[in-house]
């Protein structure tokens, strides 16, 4: 700001300054109005399409399966008429089918029941030929694996075989566990462990009675599941598709 100058006096002076400081103040807050207005007179942001939900794999033991199996049987230690006469220890190739029922609650552990049928490879004449089970199954999962056990019905059947008393089957008890492992929802692998108690069998020879023995099986096998999922939760989607 300068000092007046000749022929105006100081009010004059302080007048015309105070007069150019009001146009400024005048001309800023116009522009501080201006360009608000101008900013909302531009195009909006392009809409950008979220990317599409991806829910995180949710696996449901829920549902009906048929499988197959192939393993070995072996005789528990008491499996032997006389020394040297017979042992049932040795192994035997084994294979058979499998059919059951899972279902998943609380919501970690799956109950099931299912029916099984092996046939043994056993190149006896007195042996087993077969062993069936009826059993139920409880287990823990935790994502695509099962952890369980398993027990019920055991049954061998050796009712076209010479030497046992009686051809109508052995009836017993049989207890387990394994591991199975969803590949895919509708496919499940397994590993699993299978004792049958199938009590004493008189052993008849063709000079009448020689003994008895105890009939018992250990088997291991490993199992193919195709599950179908009959009455499982449907998979959760993302919305709106």
């Amino acid at each position: 700001m300068t000092g007046p100058t000749n022929g105006c006096s100081e009010l004059e002076f302080l007048e015309n300054e105070m007069k150019k400081i009001l146009l400024a103040s005048v001309a800023f807050l116009g522009m501080a109005a201006i360009v608000p207005a101008q900013a909302a007179d531009l195009a909006p942001r392009p809409y950008t399409k979220a990317p599409p939900y991806v829910p995180a794999p949710i696996y449901n033991w829920t549902g009906f399966y048929l499988g197959g199996h192939i393993g070995g049987a072996f005789g528990g230690p008491g499996n032997v008429l006389a020394p040297g006469f017979f042992n049932n220890n040795d192994g035997a190739f084994m294979g058979g089918g499998q059919v059951g029922y899972d279902t998943q609650f609380s919501p970690n552990w799956v109950f099931g029941i299912e029916a099984n049928y092996s046939f043994l490879d056993t190149g006896s004449f007195f042996a087993n030929r077969g062993l069936g089970s009826v059993t139920a199954r409880l287990g823990y999962t935790w994502g695509p694996a099962l952890l369980y056990v398993k027990g019920g019905y055991g049954w061998a059947d050796s009712r076209f075989t010479n030497g046992f008393a009686g051809n109508g089957g052995r009836d017993g008890y049989t207890v387990g566990g394994g591991l199975e492992y969803l590949f895919t929802q509708n496919w499940s692998g397994k590993v699993e462990y299978q004792y049958y108690d199938l009590g004493n069998v008189n052993f008849f020879g063709p000079l009448g009675g020689i003994g008895n023995f105890r009939n018992d099986q250990h088997t291991v096998k490993v199992g193919l599941n195709y599950r179908f999922n009959f009455g499982a939760p449907a998979a959760p989607y993302a919305p709106g598709y």
